[in-house]
């Protein structure tokens, strides 16, 4: 019987997450009597420790203010950002890391362009985030994105850093000489294998007047693929060719690749979109990593990439009588937020690729950043493009996913043909895009028992127990379970994985009796050991109460049980995406309500 460890976090990532102590903070179930209360609402999305030293600023600089937090830290932060957007339901500080839906921040959110904090950015970032002359969201910390590669292997070997397409070719032909390989291309998530489709494309024709056009009606359906992006797979052609977009076998995640690759001398570059920390290669490694732009094939267009930790805004909720004390402490929040003290808090030190939003922020020469904030200053770095393709982002990148790893007969030509298939797909309102319908907002506790239905049927178990996300003293999040509640509205695969768990890939059948299963049900689920647990939703087939004396073999996703528990149950891990199963759950059913679809 193969067991897992389910307890992931080593004693150091749990110390980063112990924050968040005083602040006046309390915790309570989201989307309840929303904008009631006297409290600041904040989402965190996962970013308790990112924010810590801020956090602890705000305690120190307004002790007064009481924050209020909503933990959500599942599959799709993002994505449930914007499907809280939609469904008007965001906390009084919205936190997103990208803006999806431009006449939406209008209707939702604050203008901040009247406030004197907004005069502290550079043009460069208030130009791309004017709407219909309003600033309605602005960006903390940009972390820059271009091609990684080990310098000091490049120091030590006396390789140049190639300034255009020939260098690079030649360049890799002695990589080859050495045995090692060129470059190492991520794969895992397909927005990354579309972002760097895109990070090409802008090396070329994309960013210019021709392109931006083009843009703007293929999103409108008047606009082919094959139009324009010809010559850029072609050119991505070389890089595979040359060895530069390699694929790992595992598919595992872009920081194990850059350890693995580029720590072990297996490889000398990286591309994709991923921020790193400055010792990611390997502890005991004395190997530094820098960062190069995407390179034009005359190296007159060399670009970089470029992308917010997060945007921050209010709820224009705030905005209504009744709130003039609550609007009046969210902009004391944000004037310190965008302070030179606010920024160097949140502006962390050990990620080197990024870059504070502030105009005054200059960086020294030696740093990661320093060409690639040159390039931003003379208009050589773009932001990264999801902004209107949000719909059909995630079946685009496959697409190219499979190109990169060689899979389904996909290449250059097939890919320009699938992004007109699924941009018509979507224009369309076809079901490749949009497979059910939830008819009404779940709770958390009904979107666990969906999630649980899924995974119990599919599984063959009896049964299926789920853990539930929220706010812990102390700032612990759980990752293993479900964080978000589904809206009412059409569900893509976009919303679908925000109610999913951050950990994917495996799931295990327990085997033990209905008391224990009512047991271990009202217990809960202390991953952490600390005494806090987080709840369990138990579903029974045909839902029904469990019988004391009668054997069930319930099943958990992954990492949402503990080892002892696996050992005590006799567990049986199995390997399955439970974001797969969701799906085909989701497509079979159609349509989805709180009370609907029982399990038979």
């Amino acid at each position: 019987m193969a067991l897992k460890s389910l307890r992931r976090l080593a004693i150091g990532g749990l110390a980063a997450l112990l924050l968040l102590q005083a602040c006046g903070l309390k915790g309570g179930p989201p989307n309840q009597d929303r904008g009631k209360g006297d409290a600041i609402t904040w989402g965190t999305f996962g970013s308790y420790s990112a924010h810590k030293e801020f956090l602890d600023l705000v305690q120190e600089t307004y002790p007064e203010i009481e924050l209020e937090f909503e933990s959500y830290d599942g599959g799709n932060r993002t994505g449930y950002s914007w499907a809280q957007m939609r469904a008007d339901d965001i906390p009084d500080i919205f936190i997103t890391s990208q803006v999806l839906d431009r006449e939406l921040v209008k209707e939702r959110l604050v203008d901040l362009s009247g406030y004197a904090f907004v005069n502290d950015f550079s043009t460069v970032y208030l130009n791309q985030m004017e709407i219909d002359g309003g600033i309605y969201l602005l960006p903390v910390s940009y972390s820059m994105y271009g091609i990684y590669y080990n310098r000091t292997l490049m120091e030590e070997k006396g390789w140049e850093v190639p300034g255009n397409f020939a260098e690079l070719e030649a360049l890799c032909g002695e990589i080859r000489e050495e045995g090692m390989i060129p470059g190492i291309l991520g794969t895992q998530l397909p927005a990354n294998t579309f972002s760097v489709m895109f990070n090409m494309a802008n090396t070329g024709w994309r960013t210019t007047p021709e392109g931006v056009r083009w843009e703007r009606e293929f999103l409108k359906g008047d606009a082919s693929a094959r139009e324009m992006w010809e010559p850029t797979m072609d050119y991505v052609q070389k890089y595979i060719d040359m060895g530069m977009f390699t694929v790992d076998p595992e598919d595992r995640s872009a920081t194990t690749l850059i350890k693995d690759y580029l720590g072990g001398r297996k490889a000398v570059f990286f591309t994709g979109v991923q921020t790193v920390p400055s010792r990611v290669i390997t502890p005991e490694s004395a190997d530094e990593l820098s960062l190069m732009p995407y390179l034009g094939d005359t190296g007159t267009k060399n670009i970089y990439m470029y992308n917010p930790f997060c945007y921050f805004g209010i709820s224009k909720r705030l905005t209504e009588p009744g709130n003039e004390e609550k609007l009046e402490n969210a902009l004391k929040i944000l004037n310190l937020l965008f302070s030179p003290e606010g920024q160097e808090v949140l502006t962390d030190s050990s990620f080197p690729n990024t870059l504070s939003a502030l105009s005054g922020d200059i960086v020294h020469e030696d740093a990661m950043v320093y060409d690639a904030q040159q390039a931003l200053w003379d208009g050589r770095a773009f932001p990264m493009t999801y902004a209107g393709w949000d719909a059909v982002l995630f079946d685009m990148g496959q697409a190219f996913k499979d190109w990169f790893r060689g899979e389904n007969g996909m290449d250059g030509k097939n890919c320009m043909a699938s992004m007109d298939l699924f941009m018509e797909t979507y224009l369309d309102g076809g079901d490749a895009y949009y497979f059910c319908e939830s008819t009404a907002d779940f709770t958390l506790e009904e979107t666990g028992r969906l999630v649980g239905k899924a995974l119990g049927s599919a599984s063959g178990a009896d049964g299926a127990m789920i853990s539930l996300g929220g706010f812990h003293e102390g700032g612990i999040e759980n990752r293993y379970g479900v964080n978000g509640r589904l809206y009412g509205g059409k569900i893509n695969e976009d919303v679908k994985n925000t109610i999913c768990p951050a950990y994917d890939g495996e799931y295990a059948i327990l085997t033990m009796t209905g008391a224990q299963a009512k047991e271990l049900a009202q217990a809960g689920f202390d991953w952490a050991g600390d005494g806090q647990p987080f709840p369990y939703v138990l579903v029974l087939r045909g839902n029904r109460e469990p019988e004391d004396e009668a054997l069930y073999r319930i099943a958990f996703p992954m990492g949402g049980y503990t080892e002892e528990m696996a050992e005590r149950y006799d567990g049986e891990v199995r390997k399955g995406s439970l974001r797969d199963i969701l799906r085909n759950y989701l497509e079979d059913e159609k349509t989805v309500s709180p009370e609907g679809n029982p399990w038979e």
